[in-house]
């Protein structure tokens, strides 16, 4: 074959591989790079010790055994502050669950009251002039009276006097219907007058010559009466006072912590002791402006219809007034927060055997409901039975130290033998270092081949201090753990080494 004929085979190749690797490096770049619709980039938050210790960091690492710490995304937090119960302390304390739901939130408000006039419905009777009480039609305290009822007839001589000029200011104005302009006009005056003075003593249309009859201005009772026949009485002196008791006001104190629970407009029942068994429904009619320092209490005035006027003034009433927002709000049964007196919280139920401690915003009150403003959602279920909760302090404890509530040198209490029977068991042997101050033990120990774990030095958490009392710092040992939360190993057994091992 000839050099010419070489050259070009040997062109002919190289042009070949160069095609095959251009279309290979463009294939795969397109199935590399990603398309401007594919998943969006997750956001690293740190990095986690990988056997679950707490330990993380802002930048790759590895532990002590040369492990890399895992990466942790937005949306993938473990979380620690997890309580878990084995199944038969559930079952045995009869832990119950209810879902946060939304609901009409209406409390009912106890306070006392007493019964009060209405002061609209308040009738005094007291003339403005001068006079003498010539005869009583009405002559006692609690006589009740219609309107227009007469009720006594007065003898004045101011109000004759005047009741005559006024008679004949009419007569002559009458009597010069054929006078000029000018003189009508001045006796005009003169009438117009004498009109006034009988109107500004409530007397107008009254020009008879004879005794003044003075009549109820309305339906109601005499609650007080100081006429007397033959009495003299003074511009302004009172002499009859009338009540219409057909509605009455009930005055209820309510506390100053739940006045701004009761709305103006909001329903009351209203019972009294003359009457237990009656209850008269009324409404917020008005919530005065001021406390009452001595009793810290808001006054509320209550509207109520009295048929058959078996509410005296006077009385004392019980009063249960309807409070509420008047919407659905997001709620849990009381019973289900715990207070701690500086913020509440409750249990949600994650799965069996398994919940989380979360703090919670409360708002309004209900007899048996609570609205939550913040902290959990519709639909999550919250234990709500308070023995749970005891008996469970210790682990509250521990998962609320996850929300770093408790410090951190507070000694991880004991395990139940129902919960160290419902949780695996991991044997191990190696050596105690120390047992510190804060109660957890430094053990330095051997490979755990069921955790896949390398000889490495730990610190552990002890289910019970008692275990470590009597064991000296480099003995031999052998130990059990458990994992209590996640990424939390407790020793539940430890004792020396038996000898031969």
């Amino acid at each position: 074959m000839s050099n010419l004929v070489k050259a070009i085979l040997v062109a002919l190749l190289l042009s070949a591989v160069a095609a095959t690797g251009y279309w290979y490096g463009t294939t795969s770049a397109e199935f590399r790079v990603p398309s401007a619709e594919g998943k969006a980039e997750r956001k690293l938050l740190y990095y986690r010790n990988p056997m679950g210790l707490p330990d993380t960091s802002p930048v790759p690492k590895k532990d002590a055994m040369g492990m890399d710490y895992v990466a942790v995304y937005e949306g993938e937090e473990p979380s620690s502050a997890v309580v878990s119960i084995s199944t038969d302390k559930i079952q045995k304390l009869g832990v119950r669950s209810e879902a946060a739901a939304l609901r009409e939130l209406n409390a009912t408000l106890r306070a006392t009251g007493r019964i009060e006039i209405d002061e609209r419905r308040l009738h005094t009777i007291a003339p403005k002039f001068e006079g003498w009480v010539e005869r009583l039609y009405v002559n006692t305290t609690g006589q009740a009276v219609g309107k227009g009822q007469a009720l006594f007839d007065v003898y004045s001589p101011e109000l004759l006097s005047a009741q005559r000029e006024h008679a004949l200011a009419v007569q002559g104005l009458a009597a010069l219907k054929d006078a000029d302009a000018e003189a009508k006009q001045s006796m005009q005056r003169l009438v117009d007058a004498g009109a006034a003075r009988l109107k500004n003593w409530n007397m107008a249309g009254t020009d008879s010559a004879q005794g003044i009859t003075f009549r109820a201005p309305a339906n109601g009772i005499v609650i007080e009466k100081k006429a007397v026949q033959g009495m003299r009485f003074m511009p302004g002196e009172m002499l009859y006072q009338i009540a219409d008791l057909s509605s009455v006001w009930v005055i209820a104190e309510v506390a100053e912590r739940d006045i701004g629970q009761v709305q103006k407009g909001a329903k009351a029942r209203v019972t009294v002791d003359a009457g237990p068994e009656r209850v008269f429904e009324g409404r917020v009619d008005f919530i005065y402006p001021t406390l009452n320092e001595a009793t810290r209490t808001v006054q509320v005035r209550i509207q109520v219809a009295n048929p058959g006027g078996l509410l005296k003034p006077a009385m004392y009433a019980q009063v249960h007034i309807d409070a509420g927002k008047g919407g659905k709000v997001l709620t849990v049964p009381d019973s289900a927060v715990i207070d701690s007196g500086t913020r509440q919280v409750v249990l949600v139920r994650l799965a069996e055997g398994r919940f989380a401690p979360r703090t919670v915003t409360l708002g309004s009150r209900s007899d048996d409901h609570v609205e939550i403003v913040s902290g959990i959602t519709e639909g999550e279920q919250v234990v709500t039975s308070a023995n749970f909760l005891i008996d469970a302090e210790s682990n509250l404890k521990a998962a609320l130290r996850g929300m770093g509530d408790v410090p951190q040198g507070t000694l991880t209490p004991t395990l139940s033998q129902g919960e160290r029977g419902k949780q695996v068991g991991h044997q191990a042997q190696g050596m105690l270092e120390a047992v510190n101050a804060d109660g957890t033990v430094s053990i330095t120990h051997d490979p755990i081949p069921a955790l896949k774990w390398p000889s490495m030095t730990m610190d552990f958490a002890l289910a019970n201090p008692s275990l470590a009392a009597n064991i000296k710092p480099g003995s031999a040992i052998e130990f059990e753990i458990v994992e209590r939360g996640e990424g939390e190993w407790v020793v539940t057994k430890l004792q020396v080494q038996h000898k031969g091992h």
